[in-house]
């Protein structure tokens, strides 16, 4: 791929906001699209050829929204609805509709490369999943709605591959690193508030991704689009190297400088506590309770409750074949980059 234009979708977010930085720092110019300002474009941005575009993917016109693709060679698609609460209709207009127009505006303008960041959950029924390779996208089977909403919108990405659009959907699991407002920062909050248990001791055995080398695995992507054996598939991303729930917790509240988790309790009983918390949390706004945002996150949901007591790693060696990609950070470098973030 040569250095044509990039558009990266979500830019303002951690992942986002590393895979603009990555595909500017290779020679590719950048238009990043999302409602609110990146921080990566003019001269204090410090991230190269960066040009920010603020709309809404799932409002903006159509002409709009293939003006601000216009030019493109290739499309990273980041931008998304990430919570585990919420009605669906949140889900339904970000991540499926959004991403619909996107593929249709892509296709309009003359992009020839798609990348499709998806989440291994549209493809978890909420059994153990050992050493697993990327099985199909299933919006029936998958867990809780933004799950559902990224396997509509994954099978729809994929879809649209063709001879003129070459369309890949990339899983990257559980990314974390500095900045993180998502899986850092919640796992902070909770351990802060005495809110963090260990689900069965803790001991089921988890993938993760440390920002640098999900963003280097998105531009790998991103190059290789085209070829035979990348397009038109889903693969998923990860360190490829598993470690147990209460390891990894141990390690993000330690870097972060918050209380390890130490108290365990029965994942049955999570689960179920999940369900009456979801179904407490439904009837807020109806009841007056909600939170001033009301956005505000649950302190249990079943999907929670599965994420933290279920086996969940995957064979890498496809993945890295395909895109020619392998971490260079690392976790426990990973580990230690957090913590110097935190404490510098």
């Amino acid at each position: 791929m040569s250095s044509g234009r990039v558009v990266v979708t979500g830019a303002s977010g951690m992942l986002g906001r590393a895979v603009a930085r990555a595909l500017a720092a290779g020679g590719h110019p950048v238009r990043t699209l999302q409602r609110s300002a990146s921080g990566l474009a003019g001269p204090g941005g410090g991230a190269g050829d960066v040009e920010d575009v603020r709309l809404d993917l799932a409002a903006c016109s159509p002409a709009a929204l293939e003006q601000a693709l216009g030019g493109a060679q290739a499309v990273v698609h980041l931008a998304a609805k990430v919570s585990v609460s919420g009605p669906w209709r949140d889900y339904q207009r970000t991540n499926v509709d959004g991403t619909q127009r996107l593929l249709e505006a892509a296709r309009a303008a003359g992009v020839r490369r798609f990348v499709q960041v998806s989440s291994p959950s549209v493809a978890h029924a909420g059994d153990p999943l050992v050493g697993a390779p990327a099985g199909p996208a299933d919006p029936a089977a998958a867990r809780g709605r933004y799950a559902r909403s990224k396997a509509l919108a994954e099978r729809a990405a994929l879809a649209a591959d063709c001879p003129e659009l070459a369309v890949v959907a990339v899983r990257p699991h559980l990314v974390w690193g500095p900045g993180d407002t998502q899986l850092v920062a919640r796992v902070v909050e909770r351990s802060r508030a005495g809110r963090l248990p260990l689900l069965d001791g803790g001991t089921a055995l988890v993938d993760s991704t440390y920002v640098q080398d999900a963003a280097d695995a998105l531009v790998a992507a991103c190059l290789r689009a085209d070829r035979d054996g990348v397009h038109g598939r889903a693969l998923v991303v990860s360190s490829g190297e598993p470690r147990t729930v209460a390891e990894l917790l141990a390690s993000l509240c330690r870097a972060s400088g918050a209380p390890v988790p130490t108290r365990s309790v029965p994942a049955g009983l999570a689960r179920a506590a999940g369900a009456a918390v979801e179904a407490l949390w439904a009837a807020r706004p109806l009841l007056g309770t909600a939170g001033r945002s009301g956005d505000d996150e649950p302190p249990m949901t079943r999907f929670l409750a599965e994420q933290l007591s279920t086996a969940h790693w995957f064979d890498q060696r496809e993945t890295r074949r395909a895109l020619g990609w392998a971490p260079r950070v690392g976790l426990d470098e990973g580990f230690a980059r957090l913590a110097a973030a935190a404490h510098g």
